[in-house]
């Protein structure tokens, strides 16, 4: 077996919100222009250096780059990457994050051919510019959870109801082909899968059945990779060498209870001890020995006030998968920026920093996340990729103490 070599720069990791996609009122969302990192993205990286951030996932908008069917340009794609490597960030593209052009739906006849040309369209680019160079690329980010969203809740393109397998499927089609595409033109590139990982259990009065709904609930979580990864539908061609590293998308809000009406999720406080939450080393134990791949916690966060003990259970977490001896490769911080909600446009606060719109997209770095962040850092310093920044961790208790003065207060930020 070919050694396998961590294709990551930093072990902490930082995403920006890249969705361009239509809500469920029908509106598109771009999500780097309401953030306004596509303006400040210089700064933005500026802001990572002292927490030693050296990875971002960033996304291209499909929408953006493929006005005219067939026809792309990569304008802003170029200036961002331009900027990334003059700083020297490692950028990980997404090429679909929960956007299509205004004219295509994963149920669209052309959609598979449409999405192998932006990925070719792609490759080409980045040789073009930047040689054949190692680059890790998400072709669709979540295509469990957009598959339900738009399949199933009618959330988003195409609207559905009773779809979802059918968007899934469709999804992972174009996703094994563009895999393909990518790496004819460009060997060297890494593929990241990032699906959401989830807990599905049964209430405690379940029937047997109920039970087994919830465990069949539980592993159609599997689905897409499985299909990607050639265990099922193989007639599309997967197969376990297209993923380089398996990414998984874990929130607060991750661990639900199966009901045949409406699901509830487990609270993460757990202040009842309910003996169904499973904390996330089990979980990525069991994707890890599902798949046999290395794993990136590519997405986590909490919103509002529990931020900070949010990032120091997941540290705490992370730091019991390495001692596991599973090939765990870092934890990204997304959203890094604050982000609204799609479809009501109300801020999250879920960010290392808060925005604040009225302030022309200002940034406001919370204290309570940047002090636990800084010292999940340093408990987790054994991690060789975050031997080198041990100097910098030091230095940034200075720096929080002195941008104490500038921080919102947390009655005025949350009113």
């Amino acid at each position: 077996m070919e050694e396998f070599i961590n294709p990551f720069k930093s072990y902490w990791m930082a995403g920006f919100e890249c969705s361009d996609k239509i809500n469920c009122l029908g509106n598109r969302v771009d999500l780097l222009s309401v953030t306004d990192h596509i303006n400040q993205v210089r700064e933005d990286y500026e802001r990572l250096k002292p927490f030693g951030i050296k990875t971002v996932r960033e996304g291209i908008r499909w929408s953006i780059v493929e006005k005219t069917p067939y026809h792309y340009n990569f304008d802003a794609v170029k200036m961002m990457m331009d900027v990334g490597n003059e700083m020297k960030i490692q950028q990980v593209w997404d090429l679909c994050h929960f956007g299509y052009p205004e004219d295509l739906s994963p149920l669209h006849p052309q959609f598979t051919s449409r999405f192998v040309s932006l990925c070719s369209a792609f490759a080409h680019f980045v040789v073009k510019h930047y040689g054949q160079k190692e680059m890790v690329i998400t072709p669709i980010n979540e295509v469990s959870f957009i598959s339900w969203l738009g399949g199933d809740a009618a959330g988003t393109t195409p609207f559905c109801k009773n779809e979802g397998w059918n968007v899934k499927y469709h999804l992972s089609k174009a996703f094994i082909l563009g895999i393909k595409e990518l790496k004819r033109i460009n060997p060297y590139f890494k593929i990241l899968s990032t699906e959401p990982l989830v807990n599905m259990v049964p209430t405690f009065e379940a029937t047997s059945e109920e039970v087994e709904k919830a465990r069949n609930a539980h592993d159609n979580q599997y689905q897409t990779l499985d299909i990607i990864c050639g265990k099922i539908c193989q007639e599309l061609g997967g197969d376990p060498s297209l993923i380089d590293v398996i990414g998984v998308n874990y929130y607060y809000n991750n661990q639900w209870v199966y009901k045949q009406s409406e699901n509830s999720y487990l609270h993460w406080n757990n202040e009842d001890d309910d003996p169904r939450w499973r904390p996330l080393h089990s979980l990525i134990e069991e994707v890890y020995q599902r798949y046999q791949l290395p794993i990136l916690l590519s997405e986590t966060s909490h919103s509002g006030e529990d931020r900070g003990k949010w990032i120091r259970s997941i540290a705490t977490q992370c730091q019991k998968i390495s001692e596991m001896k599973i090939p765990f490769l870092g934890i990204c911080l997304y959203p890094i920026i604050d982000r609204p909600d799609w479809d009501n446009g109300q801020w999250h606060h879920s960010g290392l920093w808060d925005c604040f719109p009225e302030d022309g997209i200002s940034r406001q770095i919370n204290q309570d996340y940047a002090i636990a962040l800084l010292e999940s850092q340093v408990q987790m310093k054994h991690n060789s990729l975050e031997k080198e920044n041990i100097e910098n961790i030091n230095l940034n208790e200075q720096l929080i103490s002195a941008l104490q003065p500038n921080i919102k207060s947390e009655e005025t930020r949350y009113c």
